[in-house]
């Protein structure tokens, strides 16, 4: 496709909702066909249905590629809400690369925050009353079926919150979930050429 035609959308994907445009037999997840997208365009990579956040949709096959080949150590930043406090040594653990399913993923950057300012999640998240929970900010160049997820419980913190802030140096903001807007010339610099 030429230049005039690159399409390049951010959009706040919101729980429940699956990251392609076709329903799945039984499945109660809503799909993408259901934001108004323009035509031709398809997710690159995918959030889980039960995460939240930024998702990017392109009419261009190549970026698919070019953003999600672990050797182009694309960035990916990640709220993890998850059960317990991890102790420093785990999340050491983390950054230095674990064992999921026979695979050790690639070191990443895991930082304990202070809960961020978002609104609660609909619908909301299950927690015992028993066990504290905590927050990470998780920072990966990879981003397999599930990881996240996997990679918390493996340490023995399972997540109870995923939500995908930032791309590259594009960052989702003030985004309302389940909008989307194309982005600029210039925010798509940040995603694409940021290592």
């Amino acid at each position: 496709c030429n230049s005039t035609t690159r399409m390049l959308i951010a959009f706040h994907k919101p729980y429940g909702v699956l990251s392609q445009f076709t329903e799945e037999a039984g499945s109660e997840y809503r799909t993408l066909a259901e934001y108004d997208f323009p035509k031709n365009v398809n997710p690159i990579g995918r959030l889980d249905a039960d995460s939240e956040g930024l998702l990017l949709l392109s009419d261009e096959g190549e970026l698919n590629h070019q953003l999600l080949n672990p050797k182009f150590e694309h960035r990916r930043t990640y709220l993890v809400q998850v059960e317990n406090i991890p102790m420093l040594t785990t999340l050491k653990q983390l950054e230095n690369g674990i064992i999921i399913q026979g695979y050790r993923t690639l070191p990443c950057t895991a930082l304990r925050i202070d809960a961020p300012d978002i609104p609660e999640r609909v619908p909301p998240v299950r927690f015992r009353a028993s066990i504290p929970t905590s927050w990470l900010s998780l920072e990966l160049i990879e981003g397999k079926n599930r990881q996240v997820r996997r990679m918390t419980a493996a340490v023995g913190h399972p997540t109870l919150r995923l939500i995908r802030v930032k791309i590259g140096d594009f960052a989702l903001g003030t985004l309302t979930e389940g909008t989307w807007r194309e982005l600029t010339a210039q925010e798509r610099e940040r995603i694409i050429s940021s290592r």
